[in-house]
């Protein structure tokens, strides 16, 4: 699997802006992946080939790199590269998180609508 040609495309952080650049290239990987531009096995750029494509410091791609690792979005492959996870693998561990938070939630004594409650509250959703 290789890269598209066109990533990361005409898309460039902005530095002007109050999130840190290696969140920008966090989100806007996670933005492509979820719709479908970053194929799932897509190989992403070596870190400091995108960090030169995007003239930023390779530190910046490879936290942003790492923390899509975390997060189950990508994974590296050693010289391999790293490569974007299927959503299924990607949701696999958020599920569990779910299912481990409805838990201690009914344990609690929560309603359905209480537990939804605190959730979008911890999303800052209003």
């Amino acid at each position: 699997m290789s890269a598209p040609a066109d990533f990361p495309g005409a898309w460039r952080p902005n530095p002007a802006s109050t999130v840190a650049l290696f969140e920008q290239l966090r989100l806007q990987v996670i933005h492509l992946a979820d719709n479908g531009a970053l194929a799932p096995g897509t190989r992403l750029p070596a870190v400091r080939a995108l960090a030169e494509k995007l003239d930023v410091a390779p530190h910046t791609v490879a936290r942003a790199y790492k923390e899509l690792e975390a997060a189950g979005i990508v994974a590296t492959r050693g010289r391999n590269g790293t490569v974007v996870s299927a959503r299924d693998e990607r949701l696999g561990g958020l599920a569990a998180a779910a299912a481990a938070y409805a838990d201690v939630a009914k344990a609690q004594g929560a309603s359905f609508a209480e537990a939804v409650k605190l959730l979008a509250a911890a999303y800052d959703v209003p």
